[in-house]
């Protein structure tokens, strides 16, 4: 995660916890047993456009079990860092989780997630397994010393409403990328993120920016901008690869 701004009053809280979710791939997700007692078990993480956390869970599962009794859950998000894992950024989000139902939610959800989680293609489509949205309500972020806040709901959300060409671009957008511009891709790695030598490729767009992956790790690029069309959306990733190649020779 590139470096935040030091000095409090610029820090700014939601876009922290907006990165955590969209770059984790894991989480810990908490429910409520039938006596009332938490239950915490380990799950693979995605997100919509929107930014929702996105969960790919069996109707077997005893937290399936326990959020078809109360939708009621907890979802923790880490920044998985090295070293001392506490000074690492972490967000506890609280909110309602449920069922896609509608056939074109489904179908978004089941291509971004297995564009995080390719292995989950052998049994994403059995009928035991679902795809479920959680509704964030608020999240309580710990960013070390003086960056512990609680953050609202409402402004985790990324905006699409008004962004339909985005998202009709972006599974076409995000394979031109990765076939034809690959060496754009790197760069915005190497140069805007500050990630080391990899082969990322880019696994999601949205009106904000776009989700590089190498591997298991996920990165954040924004765009600085939103866009709302692919138009928009294309000079976007232009510019993005034009100031990572200044950032190269610098």
């Amino acid at each position: 995660m590139p470096a935040t701004p030091t000095t409090p009053d610029t820090f700014d809280a939601a876009r922290a916890v907006k990165r955590l979710v969209r770059e984790s791939q894991t989480g810990a997700l908490a429910t409520l047993d039938a006596d009332g007692a938490p239950y915490a078990s380990l799950v693979q993480l995605a997100t919509l456009p929107d930014g929702a956390p996105l969960l790919l869970l069996s109707q077997l599962a005893r937290h399936t079990v326990n959020l078809q009794r109360d939708a009621r859950v907890s979802l923790l998000v880490d920044e998985h860092r090295t070293g001392d894992e506490l000074q690492g950024a972490r967000a506890g989000l609280k909110g309602r989780i449920a069922a896609l139902t509608e056939p074109e939610a489904i179908a978004t959800a089941r291509r971004r997630y297995l564009a995080r989680h390719p292995d989950a293609a052998g049994f994403a489509g059995f009928s035991d397994f679902a795809f479920y949205r959680l509704e964030v309500e608020s999240a309580h972020l710990v960013a070390g010393f003086g960056r512990i806040k609680d953050v609202d709901g409402t402004a985790l959300a990324t905006r699409i409403d008004d962004a339909a060409g985005v998202l009709a671009a972006e599974e076409g957008a995000a394979a031109h990328m990765n076939a034809d511009h690959a060496d754009a891709i790197q760069l915005y790695a190497l140069h805007l993120i500050g990630t080391g030598p990899g082969h990322w490729k880019l696994v999601g767009l949205d009106p904000e920016g776009c989700d590089l992956m190498d591997g298991t790790q996920v990165r954040r690029l924004d765009f600085g901008q939103r866009v709302t069309n692919a138009q928009e959306m294309r000079a976007a990733l232009v510019e993005r690869a034009n100031a990572a190649r200044a950032s190269a020779v610098q």
